[in-house]
């Protein structure tokens, strides 16, 4: 039979999928160039990867997922039709030497967990340390703050840099939403207050790290690393 090359399936290609706590992203690569999706992650982690590797492929021109599927993340063993699994240390550690070579280091701040992973000359996890007990300072701690000042934490990010820091002294979010209430009543700008937030959450991840001892290139990854006010914090 014969098959439309404008819809073809690529025996090169391959799929990446990261099954995270909030979000799932696919990725099809074909060795040079790639396509990516993302959706908002479910109670069903299968049904919802499947579709969106359903819908980046067919993004990507293919008539089917590539045979060969990679998955990390929380969810990576929920994909039946993965080919092989990754941690997210692991996945971290590849993508960010292969992106930047000589990177020494990898910090990763998610949806509810954050990680400090170091690296060998030659790319390979040496060590790493991880937050995965608690909320504090990650995604969802700072997407409950957004929701407790009145302000999407997509816009967290360039405000908050031109505004003196509020120290904020609560990191449980339970009580640090309590805290960023009664600020508010106290009349404390929400610039200054998203400022504090984010202070706190650069002292803490310095402090979660430094017993590894980072060394430069350091990369910054996930969806916390898009705040620029955190990243230059850290920095």
């Amino acid at each position: 039979m014969h098959q439309d090359d404008s819809r073809r399936n690529d025996a090169g290609t391959v799929a990446g999928i990261d099954l995270g706590s909030t979000q799932i992203k696919a990725v099809i690569y074909n060795g040079s160039s790639y396509v990516a999706g993302m959706t908002d992650a479910s109670w069903d982690v299968e049904a919802t990867a499947l579709a969106l590797l359903l819908k980046t492929s067919s993004d990507a021109g293919l008539s089917a997922p590539p045979k060969i599927i990679a998955t990390t993340g929380y969810g990576r063993r929920c994909l039946k039709i993965a080919t092989l699994t990754c941690t997210e240390i692991a996945a971290h550690a590849k993508g960010a030497f292969h992106l930047v070579p000589g990177c020494q280091f990898v910090i990763d701040i998610g949806g509810q967990d954050a990680k400090g992973i170091r690296l060998s000359a030659e790319g390979y996890v040496e060590d790493f340390v991880m937050n995965d007990k608690c909320a504090a300072g990650t995604g969802r701690f700072l997407s409950n703050m957004g929701r407790a000042l009145g302000v999407p934490v997509e816009q967290f990010g360039s405000p908050a840099s031109r505004a003196e820091p509020h120290r904020i002294n609560a990191m449980c979010t339970v009580f640090a939403e309590s805290e960023v209430i009664s600020l508010l009543h106290q009349g404390v700008s929400r610039d200054a207050i998203i400022a504090g937030l984010h202070a706190s959450i650069a002292r803490r991840t310095v402090s979660m790290v430094a017993a590894l001892n980072p060394e430069f290139p350091v990369v910054f990854t996930e969806g916390v690393a898009h705040n620029s006010d955190i990243t230059q914090r850290i920095s």
